[in-house]
């Protein structure tokens, strides 16, 4: 039987010690190495503000951008009147972000390309006063008025550079469009127009000399 005495015997032994001090060594530099790893993978500690790109061509903020470490792509453009192409409009993350080396600024920037815009269903549908306020407010804009035969101030059709347009047809934002408006005193001079005419038209027997058959 192994006695007390025995049992720490180990104490004694060097190699033992050696093994302990080279087992504790290599988990003090597996730890540090690990670490070490995250730090760099993470790049813990290191942050890069955001410049501000807005207002700047494509060309202009993409090299900014570059030159802080960070990339550029842009993922929408909208359409600004009067203004180039190629402006940065918005930023995201926004300017004074701070970020990690490599991020990604993604960049929405103006075109010159009009967009289209459905005309809604005003054509016959509504008053001259409600189809105007809903084609203003989408941002079409209206010339005087085309008078037609019909009711008051009813809309009975829309042109746009002399077309007729129908509802749902896709025109230019801003596009310059002309209402034709109903007018009740053209119908009603039409109307006695017609009746003056129908009523004055002469029959076609009428101014006939009559021939005698039996002259021949």
């Amino acid at each position: 039987m192994i006695g007390f005495k025995d049992f720490f015997s180990f104490r004694k032994n060097r190699f033992f010690w050696i093994n302990i001090i080279g087992m504790i060594v290599v988990v003090c530099a597996v730890v540090w190495g690990t670490l070490a790893w995250l730090d760099s993978y993470t790049r813990h500690g290191e942050a890069h503000i955001i410049p501000d790109v807005k207002n700047k061509s494509i060309e202009e903020a993409a090299k900014i951008l570059n030159n802080g470490t960070m990339k550029s792509v842009v993922i929408d453009s909208n359409y600004v009147k009067g203004a180039p192409a190629g402006i940065v409009l918005e930023q995201t993350p926004a300017a004074g972000s701070r970020v990690k080396e490599g991020r990604t600024v993604y960049l929405t920037i103006t075109t010159t390309s009009v967009p289209l815009v459905a005309l809604p269903d005003i054509i016959d549908n509504s008053s001259v006063r409600q189809a105007a306020a809903k084609l203003k407010s989408i941002g079409f804009r209206l010339t005087e008025p085309e008078l037609v035969p019909g009711e008051q101030d009813w809309v009975y059709g829309i042109k746009y550079r002399g077309k007729e347009l129908k509802s749902g047809e896709k025109i230019p934002h801003e596009a310059l469009l002309t209402l034709c408006v109903g007018d009740t005193h053209l119908r009603d001079s039409l109307a006695a127009d017609s009746t003056y005419i129908e009523m004055n038209a002469i029959p076609e027997t009428e101014g006939k000399a009559e021939i005698d058959d039996s002259w021949f």
